[in-house]
């Protein structure tokens, strides 16, 4: 019996998600084809000043792991094992621990040192890549497709047999494609927020001029500054402001204007970042939104994930990971389902309400991460968090070690994560010290309304 003929499958976009898809389907045996706007990271100038440093965090290396190439990623990341708060008034800084010891941190990576690894391996999967190739137009009926390369604005037509996957980030091509033949139901809501990368260089000693194992945030009310650790001993700095107002984006628009924000602001940074003037001037504003669809999939001819499908505030370090697990989820139902209208209609059935919990989330972390971090009610709550949790580790388990730690459904983890801060917000209220909790009150509560949590240990 002659054994069938491997499935084919056209991606477009090169970036962290196209590239994990790449593999686990090629791994599979299938052909993939992948366009890519941008040329190759791995041989041209990587596009800088608009990338966030990378939280890897469980759910990412899981699906990693399921494409086999886990160990190769992990050799270039950084720990963090949890935030590193450096108050307005200069005293020291505090680590408030993401999880209960060093088997629950998140991992720094930066997005080239990603980028490049996963698409070497996709191509040694037996992935073809084609970049410099920017989707115009599309025409689903005929599987004819329309490419540019803008370095001469030379145009390369494709006809193609096989369904479309769009891994091509928030500004998607094929979204826009998609949008055109049958509407999505396509909105975009941005924060009056925005942000600028900057960078601290390694010390004279090429080593960490700050603790290295931490994510570091100066929190500040209406604004924010955070530092992730690369593994050269670099840090890749972005500051969050409103576009409006004093201090923002609309009053501080010249490198001096911002060191002065820093003098004033971020004093123990201000040192550590000398080339702060000349980044602010080349580096332009990211914008912050979050993408909302009403559908992802235009019968079998095309599908959206990651970002192109759910882009998100990058608040909660979860927008890789939650497309990492879209990647796994996909190439596991294009398995399991020949036809592929099935798949992405199961698909998007699957992923779409714990792609909108995590977006949520995702917003709600801002206002944490800010304004909260330094609150004593929260600080307070915080720690009758991980009491609860050391008494009752299988029902209360907290809502960062739920995102991060366990593959708890993302719906799931919010619904959860909903009913612990009442019943946290109601047990601390009018204290000011856990001394006087009503300890066998609150198990009652637990005991009634958390049921034991899948994966919790």
């Amino acid at each position: 019996m002659n054994p069938s003929p491997p499935r084919h499958l056209t991606l477009i976009g090169a970036g962290l998600a196209g590239s994990l898809l790449a593999i686990l389907l090629s791994r599979r045996g299938w052909r993939v084809t992948v366009y890519e706007r941008r040329g190759d990271p791995r041989v041209a100038d990587y596009e800088s000043g608009r990338s966030i440093n990378l939280a890897l965090a469980e759910r990412g290396r899981n699906a990693l792991r399921h494409a086999g190439v886990e160990d190769a990623v992990m050799a270039r990341t950084v720990m963090m094992r949890g935030r590193m708060v450096h108050p307005r008034d200069g005293s020291p800084p505090q680590l408030q621990r993401y999880g209960r010891d060093d088997s629950e941190v998140i991992w720094s990576v930066h997005r080239k040192d990603l980028n490049v690894t996963l698409l070497q391996l996709a191509e040694d999967a037996g992935a073809r890549f084609h970049f410099h190739r920017r989707l115009h137009t599309v025409d689903f009926d005929a599987g004819y497709a329309r490419f540019i390369d803008d370095r001469d604005d030379s145009p390369h037509d494709i006809h193609f047999d096989t369904p479309l996957v769009g891994a091509d980030g928030a500004g998607s091509a094929l979204r826009a494609a998609m949008n055109r033949k049958s509407p999505l139901g396509e909105r975009t809501e941005f924060l009056d927020h925005s942000y600028k990368e900057l960078e601290i260089p390694p010390g004279t000693d090429g080593g960490f001029q700050i603790e290295a194992n931490a994510l570091h945030i100066w929190p500040r009310g209406r604004y924010m500054c955070i530092a992730l650790p690369n593994d050269e001993g670099t840090f890749t700095v972005t500051l969050f402001l409103p576009n409006e107002g004093d201090p923002g984006f609309s009053s501080v628009r010249s490198g001096a204007e911002a060191e002065a924000l820093f003098a004033r602001e971020f004093a123990d940074a201000l040192p550590l970042i000398p080339h702060l003037r000349r980044d602010w001037e080349q580096h332009p504003p990211g914008l912050l939104g979050t993408l909302y669809l009403e559908r992802w999939h235009l019968g079998g001819k095309a599908v959206l994930l990651g970002d192109a499908a759910h882009a998100m505030v990058p608040f909660h370090g979860q927008g890789m990971n939650c497309a990492f697990e879209d990647c796994v989820a996909l190439a596991e139902l294009l398995e399991a389902h020949p036809d592929t209208a099935q798949a992405f209609a199961a698909f998007e059935s699957e992923r779409k309400p714990n792609a909108a919990a995590i977006q949520q989330m995702a917003l709600d972390n801002y206002l944490e991460m800010r304004d909260r971090v330094a609150d004593p009610a929260f600080l307070l709550q915080r720690e009758l968090e991980q009491e609860l949790q050391r008494r009752w580790p299988t029902r209360f388990v907290p809502h960062y070690t739920m995102v991060t730690f366990l593959h708890t459904p993302y719906a799931l983890a919010l619904e959860r994560t909903r009913l612990q801060q009442r019943i946290l917000a109601e047990a601390t209220a009018g204290h000011a010290s856990l001394a006087g909790i009503d300890w066998p009150a609150l198990e009652r509560t637990i005991f009634a309304q958390l049921p034991v949590l899948e994966g919790a240990h």
